[in-house]
């Protein structure tokens, strides 16, 4: 019987699943995908197979919401009756790794552990990542678990480059810049070698640019520095986070408007981005289509962002070779992807207009001093990858 992996990505009100079956030699094969969506609120189970036609649906009433345990047991209950396979391991995607965890782990009670230590650093992510574990830890601890964070990548950055000017009894206890989004840039770090040769052994930025957005200089493939810092609030805005943030701002917002640490947490996770600047939508396929000065502030000021941190990447880097598009709006925004590259010409980057409007991959002419390219990320597989080298 074929074994398949199973990897579970929880946020704060949905879980997404996705089932890979593994061959001998080949690489992982998606099966199954969907998600548990309206967690807390009303609940809608939903399964599609590999060509993305929906098999199986499910609604549960207002007054019966799912939490992530019950929503961990209605996918292993479908893939139980659905597959028929079995199943030799489940992988997690988990936000914080902290500065323990520079590669995937193993689960077991004392990681569980070691990762509750780390909920201070991402109070609005690593609660609802453990939550599945915890619950199959409960209901099945003889199946394998293996934790795959997303500050792993960055973890061989150089020292200077996940450093703050902070006293050492502060940096002491953790903290400095993490960087995150590091499957989805691991991933497009295993691509880049069979797409652009020249690329994976240069200087390369990926922009990773989504509903959460950051970018990444990788020189030879590995994470030389990122936008993202301490939290995933650094950086580019994105869909409802506002990005790099003058820290005199939280000082102002506590003094002035007497605003509570819970408060601004709302307002800076929730608030702000896209959806704040705009008062029009947090979805970046709203605001191109949409004729409302404040959505065309918006993208102006996230095409502006991404310029600023595309040059201090490239600072970082000491040039730049190529640039990659991925994540939503990476891959799918091509007016994004135009002005960004049209602002990157002193760079040395030439837009093919055309193939930009195509999709690429390739998106530069063949005389662009740098290579543009548009590729899917997958940190769904990514994930898989990494449990079953770990489980063999």
């Amino acid at each position: 019987m074929v074994e398949c992996i199973l990897v579970l990505n929880a946020g704060s009100s949905s879980l997404k699943f996705s089932l890979f079956s593994q061959g001998d030699d080949a690489d992982l094969v998606l099966t199954w995908r969907g998600q548990v969506e309206g967690m807390g609120t009303r609940s809608h189970f939903i399964a599609s197979n590999a060509a993305g036609e929906v098999v199986a649906e499910r609604r549960w009433p207002d007054d019966r919401p799912l939490d992530h345990e019950a929503a961990t047991d209605v996918v292993l209950e479908w893939l139980s009756r659905h597959d028929g396979q079995a199943l030799a391991g489940v992988g997690h995607r988990v936000v914080h790794g902290g500065t323990v965890y520079d590669r995937p782990v193993r689960i077991d009670g004392e990681a569980v552990r070691r990762l509750q230590d780390f909920i201070p650093l991402a109070p609005l992510h690593q609660p609802h990542n453990l939550s599945p574990i915890k619950a199959i830890l409960a209901r099945a601890p003889e199946l394998p678990q293996v934790a795959c964070f997303d500050t792993s990548f960055h973890r061989a950055q150089p020292e200077v480059a996940q450093s703050f000017a902070l006293p050492p009894d502060i940096t002491g206890r953790g903290v400095h810049r993490f960087g995150f989004h590091g499957l989805s840039y691991e991933y497009i770090a295993a691509a880049l070698p069979g797409i652009d040769p020249r690329a994976a052994q240069g200087r390369t930025v990926v922009a990773h640019l989504g509903n959460g957005a950051s970018m990444c200089a990788m020189r030879d493939c590995r994470s030389v520095a990122s936008t993202m810092g301490f939290t995933a609030l650094d950086g580019l805005p994105m869909g409802t986070r506002c990005g790099a943030l003058d820290p005199g701002v939280i000082l102002y917002l506590l003094d002035e408007l007497h605003m509570s640490p819970r408060e601004i947490e709302h307002l800076l996770y929730h608030r702000s981005g896209f959806l704040g600047v705009s008062g029009v939508s947090s979805d970046m396929r709203t605001l191109l289509a949409s004729a409302e000065p404040g959505a065309a502030r918006a993208v102006d000021l996230f095409v502006h962002r991404i310029g600023r941190e595309l040059g201090s990447l490239a600072a970082a880097l000491g040039g730049l070779d190529a640039l990659v598009f991925t994540a939503g709006i990476g891959e799918h925004a091509a007016p994004i992807r135009e002005r960004v590259c049209r602002d990157a010409a002193w760079l040395g980057v030439k837009l093919d207009a055309a193939a930009n409007r195509a999709g690429g991959p390739r998106i530069s002419t063949a005389d662009s001093a740098v290579s543009v390219w548009v590729i899917p990320t997958n940190e769904e597989l990514m994930i898989a990858r990494h449990v079953r080298q770990l489980l063999a």
